[in-house]
């Protein structure tokens, strides 16, 4: 019995070392990803100068990009559910390389909308399927695996306005053309975890799987409302989102009359924040109870969001900086909760949110970009500052890892 376990423990350890690779390459992919996406909206204050468009016209950007990851995001996780697609992921990002080739060379509105919607496509066959290879690549540490892949992809997204400050804004629009390079990297990357996920399927394949349904210990009614907290929680965070990510370069030019190339990297400074607030999130939620994270984060983000809007700059970079921290540790707690309460639709469910937070961040920034044109940017940020009491709602949903424990 000794010598077969010692025979075991390498393979063990190969195993975990081999999962723990898995979980950087497609951390690391997600912030190609999320880095290209990002260029868009660092883009904008050229592209509306350039182009002569409005912050309507602006919004439209957005919601075009937004609309098709997020339709498309739940198709591709109903479907990866039931049919593994495992090299579906380098072929996604193809369509990333060509909207980013569209978008360097787009010389109308039109054509942006077009390449925009390109780019979308590929976030929308990336996200729900390689969050899926993540818990499985996880060993159990779900909130970690979820963290430590969504944090690539918001290290991505701070990393393309500092890109775009100095790569993009001196190098002209058709200087993105280089960005292809990145997608290219990914399609590399992809392919390999592909592989790797074919060679482990026939041992997915010989363990138990979660059937699919709902957590054992909640009422299938309960698992329903909570669901529509879930959802409720998800806008409120990235509705807010798209006044920053979409508008904060125009907020600090408008208001406080800084240069386009400062606000980059103001911006990035939020971004980096959000993305530091990612990479906690989930292994507190593994510790302390996800619902916790969840309210805590979302609700507790909301005296720095009221003050925002009437301090000056210093103050607002200063403010950027805990709202990015703490409103993002929410979301990989919400995605594994959502996971927990529907077992066996981890694809569905990350399709579900992931295109949730597309959905409400091209959505927020369409109608936030109609309200700045009738109003002032600066109305947008006083009246986005009440969103975050939505998060009082987390009070509502079931503790789930008190309900296993008695279990």
């Amino acid at each position: 019995m000794q010598k077969q376990l010692t025979a075991t423990l390498p393979a063990t350890s190969a195993a975990e070392s081999a999962a723990f690779s898995v979980l950087v390459a497609l951390s690391f992919s997600h912030l190609l990803n999320d880095t290209m996406q990002s260029l868009l909206p660092a883009l904008y204050p050229m592209l509306k100068s350039s182009l002569a468009l409005d912050f309507g016209q602006v919004g439209l950007i957005t919601l075009a990009f937004q609309l098709t990851a997020s339709v498309l995001q739940p198709v591709v996780g109903i479907v990866t559910d039931r049919r593994p697609m495992p090299y579906s992921l380098a072929i996604g990002m193809a369509a990333t390389l060509i909207g980013l080739l569209l978008l360097s060379r787009a010389a109308s509105f039109p054509a942006v909308l077009v390449a925009s919607a390109a780019v979308g496509l590929g976030s929308a066959v990336f996200h729900p399927e390689a969050s899926r290879m993540a818990r499985y690549a996880s060993g159990g540490q779900h909130g970690l695996a979820q963290s430590l892949f969504q944090v690539g992809g918001n290290a991505g997204s701070a990393l393309g306005p500092l890109l775009a400050a100095f790569i993009v804004l001196p190098g002209g629009q058709r200087s993105v053309a280089w960005f292809a390079l990145f997608a290219l990297l990914a399609m590399v990357i992809l392919s390999n975890v592909g592989r790797w996920y074919v060679r482990r399927r026939s041992t997915l394949a010989s363990r138990p799987r979660a059937a699919a349904g709902v957590h054992a210990s909640v009422s299938r009614g309960r698992v329903v409302g909570s669901l529509v907290i879930l959802v409720a929680l998800t806008f409120s965070k990235f509705f807010y989102l798209a006044s920053i990510n979409t508008y904060l370069t125009f907020y600090l030019i408008h208001t406080f009359g800084v240069s386009v190339q400062s606000a980059q990297i103001y911006l990035f400074v939020f971004l980096a924040a959000t993305a530091t607030g990612t990479f906690f999130g989930g292994p507190l939620g593994d510790r302390l109870g996800r619902k916790y994270v969840i309210w805590g984060s979302i609700v507790g983000v909301l005296p720095f969001t009221l003050a925002l809007p009437y301090v000056g700059l210093a103050g607002t970079i200063a403010l950027a900086v805990p709202i990015g921290l703490i409103l993002s540790s929410a979301f990989p707690a919400i995605l594994v909760y959502a996971q927990e309460l529907l077992p066996g639709r981890v694809g569905t469910v990350s399709g579900l949110f992931f295109g949730l937070a597309f959905g409400m961040g091209g959505l927020g920034a369409a109608a936030l970009g109609e309200l700045a044109d009738m109003t002032s940017i600066q109305t947008v940020y006083r009246i986005c500052a009440f969103l975050p009491a939505i998060g009082l709602l987390a009070v509502f949903l079931p503790n789930l890892e008190r309900r296993s424990a008695v279990r």
